[in-house]
């Protein structure tokens, strides 16, 4: 299982996590900003835990995301 966390309010609407790893980000059509589905509010981070067999495609996207905002960590 991994933990992906996203920092959204510092996203500036890059599109790179989406184009990593399209099965969980996509982008909103009000702000512009990333979301990633199915994730849990707390604060200003939004989190979901997941399986392993997500970890290449969002540890691609959170080293893709040029303001840092993402991190990706293995439970």
């Amino acid at each position: 299982m991994i933990l992906i966390t996203h920092l959204r309010h510092k996203c500036i609407g890059c599109n790179s996590c989406v184009e990593s790893a399209p099965d969980l980000w996509i982008m909103s059509k009000k702000d512009g900003k990333s979301y990633l589905r199915k994730s849990d509010e707390k604060g200003k981070y939004y989190t979901l835990k997941t399986s392993i067999l997500e970890y290449d495609t969002n540890k691609e996207a959170a080293d893709n995301c040029p303001v840092n905002i993402i991190s990706v960590k293995i439970l």
